[in-house]
């Protein structure tokens, strides 16, 4: 093999179906740890060389998970290399990464949430447009990255389904409720096209995903919402209302297109009440007898 990490990158294209956004993350994650090691032989890399690059990213200040992130890439890629015989072992398999904290992501309630999505105090040309995105991240929890990438044709009003393509190129349908389809309906008449893509900026372009988190951000401003709001609020918004409704747990995470259950366990996040509801009513020793 003439080039351990060309190939490796190809594997993950052809064979992974990987984004390019993955790519380019692998990519450099594996330059620098080549450049760390000091152009040292794969097949002279061992546990102490490991520990060593993720000191050297502990000292750049990096937090756990980005240190966590470039170790499962290191270990990807040696994984592959004792598949094709290039190399015996994996020695990164040996290191042990940083222990990572629980992060809850944070979640409206749902008067927050409906507020936000009626934005009443909303404006301007772009006013439909900005009511149609805030009404389909919280019917949905679709993630910004596939909300931006939408098209015409993806959106089915007379369904009520959006086809969304996720991580690893994924394809699912993900269904909205009927204020989201009615939003929706005003936004496409006042864009007027039949195809290209969903959301415009005011010069036709595609809208970005960084300008879709500067009209959650304002619009939650504008909806009197004390803490920061993102498109990933809303995403966790809509799963934590399904779970505390009694959703499966199953059938959030086909909605949000997580390929692993434990993903969307993490994810999710049920509240103090519905938990001390479920105690109460469960545990025979939860009240007091008279």
């Amino acid at each position: 093999m003439s080039d351990p990490l060309a190939a490796f990158l190809r594997h993950l294209a052809l064979e992974k179906d990987a984004s390019p956004h993955t790519l380019r993350s692998y990519r450099s994650d594996l330059l620098e740890f080549q450049r760390v090691g000091g152009g040292r032989r794969l097949a002279d890399v061992d546990a102490r060389a490991v520990r060593a690059f993720l000191a050297h990213l502990h000292a750049r200040g990096l937090d756990p998970a980005s240190v966590a992130r470039k170790l499962a890439a290191v270990r990807s890629w040696f994984h592959f290399l004792v598949r094709r015989g290039v190399l015996a072992r994996n020695p990164a398999r040996e290191v042990r990464g940083p222990r990572l904290p629980r992060k809850l992501v944070s979640f409206l309630p749902i008067d927050e949430a409906t507020a936000l999505v009626e934005g009443r105090a909303l404006g301007g040309a772009a006013r439909a447009r900005d009511l149609a995105i805030l009404e389909l991240l919280y019917a949905s929890g679709l993630r910004v990255s596939e909300l931006a990438a939408l098209d015409v044709g993806d959106v089915d009003l007379a369904e009520q389904t959006v086809r969304v393509l996720g991580k690893g190129r994924k394809e699912r349908i993900v269904p909205f409720g009927a204020k989201a389809a009615r939003a929706l309906g005003v936004h496409l008449a006042a864009l007027g096209a039949a195809r290209g893509p969903f959301w415009r900026n005011g010069r036709g372009g595609r809208l970005t995903a960084r300008a879709i988190h500067t009209i959650v951000r304002r619009s939650a401003r504008a909806a009197g919402i004390a803490q920061r709001v993102s498109p990933h609020t809303l995403r966790h918004t809509f799963a934590t209302h399904l779970l505390d409704a009694g959703a499966d747990l199953r059938a959030i995470q086909e909605l949000l297109g997580h390929s692993r259950l434990s993903t969307t366990q993490r994810y999710t996040h049920v509240s103090a009440d519905q938990l001390m509801r479920v105690y109460d009513a469960a545990h025979p020793r939860a009240r007091a007898r008279a």
